[in-house]
């Protein structure tokens, strides 16, 4: 998205905020163009643009955030994620075949769900348990690692490439190399 771009949604937000905007001086909003042009750089200005728009029509009395305006343009772009029911039903399917085919069992799970389940041998562990323990116990448990894996591939989405890649470059990439198998 360039500046040019950025400034076309700022006058969106403008005109949907007026008194908000009323009191800000150019210098300001050349730094808010700025800040915009930077963490939006990877975006499709119209994608920003129907965010904002679709963030105006729910309401408010203060204008989105960029946080907020991220957010909602992964929630307009993202596939439906899967409940952590769903995803249990999937790993316990594969518990069935855990013992002599987990490993490709593991490999027929969607990413996120690997990232839960950790490692394959961990069906086979599954599928070696009583059924009751699995369906309570590691079945509570995988929902909430499924749910923290959830949450760690959005926050990832989210990370601006220039971000990320600066990241990749001193090594410390620790949120996009967390929980991968």
């Amino acid at each position: 998205m360039t500046k040019s771009d950025v400034v076309g949604i700022m006058a969106i937000l403008e005109t949907a905020y007026p008194s908000y905007y009323a009191k800000r001086y150019n210098q300001q909003r050349m730094e808010a163009v700025n800040l915009w042009a930077e963490l939006f750089a990877d975006d499709n200005a119209q994608l920003v643009a129907a965010a904002v728009k679709t963030i105006i029509v729910g309401g408010g009395a203060f204008p989105p955030s960029i946080g907020e305006i991220k957010n909602k343009m992964h929630d307009l772009t993202a596939p439906s994620e899967m409940s952590e029911t769903e995803a249990w039903a999937l790993v316990s399917k594969a518990c069935a075949n855990g013992i002599y085919g987990y490993e490709e069992e593991f490999a027929k799970l969607p990413p996120t769900i690997q990232a839960a389940v950790g490692r394959a041998e961990q069906l086979r562990e599954w599928a070696q348990m009583d059924e009751e323990t699995v369906q309570s116990v590691v079945a509570s448990n995988f929902m909430r690692g499924y749910k923290t894996a959830q949450r760690r591939e959005r926050e990832t989405a989210l990370i601006p490439d220039s971000v990320k890649m600066l990241l990749d470059s001193v090594g410390t990439n620790k949120m996009l190399t967390e929980g991968q198998t």
